[in-house]
């Protein structure tokens, strides 16, 4: 198995750190909040590492880009996998229960899994795990921490509003 190799990507909400494979992201960390992820002790830094991501990312960030192609590589149970595939169908600027995504997996009463499986997502934002709310609407956890997760949806709303000028 090749190093973990990682960088870090200067945004909106903070410095965002991307690890992987050099091509492949396998994780996207938070400054802050329970997604915060660290280099471990064996990851070696390499910041001409994720061009795509970085670009990709960027054009996210400034609102020219409202979904990712890029060469993923998460790692989880194969219940995770489909969770977090399912993710990638959700429109940007709008949002879902966690009750309708474990109805488009299938699983239409494993809500509690679905949300399990959303908050150990490791590709926030490329996976918009941001984009599932509570049934009643309310903004439920988020590893970026409430107030990441209100900006990514306000930002996304904002680029998907049809101009009126």
């Amino acid at each position: 198995m090749s190093a973990t190799l990682y960088t870090f990507l200067d945004s909106p909400i903070g410095p965002l750190l991307l690890a992987g494979d050099g091509e492949r992201l396998s994780r996207i960390g938070f400054p802050s909040g329970k997604g915060k992820v660290a280099p471990e002790e064996d990851w070696k830094r390499d910041d001409e590492a994720f061009v795509q991501a970085r670009q990709q990312l960027g054009a996210y960030f400034a609102g020219r880009l409202e979904g990712f192609d890029l060469a993923l590589a998460p790692r989880g149970t194969p219940f995770q996998l489909s969770v977090w595939d399912a993710l990638k169908s959700i429109p940007s600027g709008e949002t879902i229960s966690y009750g309708e995504l474990a109805r488009r997996i299938g699983r239409p009463l494993a809500s509690r899994a679905v949300g399990a499986a959303n908050g150990a997502n490791p590709l926030p934002i490329v996976l918009p795990c941001h984009r599932v709310i509570g049934t009643s609407g309310a903004l439920t956890g988020f590893g970026g921490g409430l107030p990441t997760k209100i900006w990514l949806l306000a930002h996304e709303k904002k680029q998907t509003q049809p101009s009126l000028f």
